[in-house]
């Protein structure tokens, strides 16, 4: 065996992984990814409302979907919509096996599965958490998945809950394109249009209340009572 001239020079890991795939929405693609979709009825009154997951280093897509059901490449609510990619640079997670690492016993501590801090292991850790728990809408769902998962990648030093992962995606995600954006708003526009000509202001009051009540649920939920929402 050759050796090593260069004793400090990090160790260069030869691989059989794919690269990391770039975002393509024709296949469901969305490596690294945050991605949100309408949810029924719940979209059709509050546009900012939606289903939400997480893409693999892949762009294979993962979202808890039900009690112990985490969907994989699958979303449960129909094509992505919305996305915001996340850099792994603001995470703390080491390389891929496939990358550079410090020593060679950094090397064997991923392999071993000892120090698993890849995007991949962080998401399945999560994944088989979420597979035993009960799902619900109101203290335990896809936001709480996500923020579980942007947790254990310390995305950004953590920190992360359903609410502030909700505003992520409501300000900073991108549309895949027109027709998303169309299929999102239009349930919510022909809504609003019936519900102003036969209920005018009883229907704008019933929708202030339920946007408020939800919203605030969340809020207080997360912020007030500690651990009453799940991550």
């Amino acid at each position: 065996m050759e050796s090593d001239t260069e004793p400090n020079h990090s160790m260069m890991i030869e691989h059989t992984v794919p690269q990391n795939m770039q975002i393509d929405p024709s296949r469901a693609r969305f490596p690294c990814c945050i991605v949100w979709t309408p949810l029924p009825v719940i979209s059709w009154l509050l546009p900012f409302v939606g289903h939400i997951g997480i893409g693999r280093e892949d762009g294979v897509i993962l979202d808890f979907a039900g009690p112990n059901f985490v969907c994989v490449d699958n979303f449960t609510f129909g094509a992505v919509a919305r996305y915001v990619q996340i850099s792994k640079e603001k995470c703390s997670i080491t390389p891929h096996p496939s990358s550079m690492y410090r020593s060679e016993e950094e090397y064997r501590l991923v392999e071993s599965g000892r120090n698993q801090h890849t995007w991949d292991d962080a998401l399945k850790k999560s994944t088989q958490e979420y597979q035993h728990r009960t799902y619900n809408i109101l203290t335990c769902n896809c936001h709480s998945f996500v923020a579980h998962n942007l947790n254990r990648l310390e995305f950004q030093n953590g920190g992360w809950n359903v609410v502030n992962v909700a505003a992520l995606i409501l300000l900073k995600g991108q549309w895949v394109n027109t027709t998303s954006m169309i299929r999102a708003y239009v349930p919510f526009v022909m809504i609003f249009l019936v519900g102003i000509t036969f209920g005018g202001a009883n229907f704008l009051t019933f929708l202030a209340f339920f946007a408020i009540l939800l919203v605030g649920w969340f809020i207080l939920g997360t912020y007030c009572f500690k651990n009453f929402i799940k991550l």
